[in-house]
């Protein structure tokens, strides 16, 4: 069992907060009166009380709460063992979800100008807020559910102008999550379907691959030769390098079952840390080109997250 050290809020982003006794949060929104309520996926920051506290005995022992822009100073709970997906209760009625574990910082912010050191981007927790409530300061903190790290974590984009419409019914991007879930052992974080829009492809792909610890992207639909068909180009402009063996090797296993896998256009690869896979619309012929190269993908994924294994000698 955990505590709630502080709850802080704040008028602007990238300023230290103010702490208060108690705050309302909004499910889906984040807590009423602070900046960054309303996020799709950072609606509420957490830090460990025990990280601020080494901070405190190495550099910065005037730290007070709010100064890294926190949301919520938690005790008592094991963040470092948490992935994306583990939900964790304040007070009575608040679950937040994790969403994202760090971030990107680029140039130093207004955080790390005044302190000298954020250690936000290394170790802050940022949640949506699941279910809603007031919570107060003291008040207990408890896990409720629990995605360990270095589980993979997933998302599937299903691609289709008619389901996204709510024409038809997609049945292709859970029976891949199915697969996911079952032979791979992943954390599916999201699924969500879009058009086929090339431009909401990219922005999509580059919303899950940067700062977000997704391991894998899997695109469902747009990689055949209609003029709609573009999911390849979104993938090419955003990946870093490409992965071709795994297009041929599901090419190559559906080509024994129908000579059109041919026209398959897909254009696998890696940006950052993330794998992108182009899979095709139709529900059989996703499954059966997944399964064709997941036997590959725990290597790989390992290899991304950082594996530094000789493939020698394994």
């Amino acid at each position: 069992m955990g505590k709630v050290e502080a709850i802080c809020v704040s008028a602007e982003k990238g300023e230290r907060k103010k702490p208060v006794d108690s705050a309302i949060f909004r499910a889906d929104h984040g807590i009423e009166g602070d900046a960054h309520a309303g996020a799709l996926d950072r609606q509420v920051s957490v830090l460990p009380a025990e990280e601020i506290d080494v901070v405190r005995k190495n550099d910065l022992s005037d730290v007070k709460p709010g100064d890294f822009a926190e949301n919520v100073i938690v005790s008592g709970l094991d963040f470092p063992s948490f992935g994306l997906g583990t939900q964790f209760r304040l007070g009575s009625e608040v679950v937040l979800k994790i969403t994202q574990i760090g971030k990107d910082c680029h140039t130093p912010c207004r955080i790390q100008q005044i302190t000298g050191d954020c250690i936000m981007p290394r170790v802050g927790v940022f949640c949506v807020v699941e279910n809603g409530g007031e919570v107060k300061t003291g008040e207990e903190a408890e896990v409720m559910k629990v995605i360990r790290v270095g589980v993979f974590q997933t998302v599937v984009l299903t691609i289709s102008d008619r389901c996204s419409r709510g024409e038809a019914e997609d049945t292709a991007g859970p029976a891949v999550k199915r697969v996911l879930e079952d032979s791979l052992n992943a954390h599916v974080y999201r699924t969500e379907i879009v058009p086929d829009e090339e431009p909401i492809i990219t922005e999509k792909l580059k919303q899950y691959c940067d700062g977000r610890s997704i391991d894998l992207v899997v695109t469902v639909g747009g990689t055949g030769f209609s003029p709609g068909d573009v999911t390849p180009e979104a993938t090419r402009s955003v990946v870093e390098r490409p992965a071709p063996g795994l297009d041929e090797a599901m090419r190559a296993a559906s080509l024994s079952k129908t000579p059109n896998a041919v026209l398959a256009r897909g254009a696998s690869g890696i940006r950052g840390s993330t794998l992108i896979i182009n899979l095709p619309g139709s529900e059989r012929a996703a499954v059966e080109n997944l399964q064709a190269i997941i036997g590959a993908l725990p290597h790989g994924l390992e290899k991304l997250q950082g594996d530094a294994t000789d493939c020698g000698t394994q």
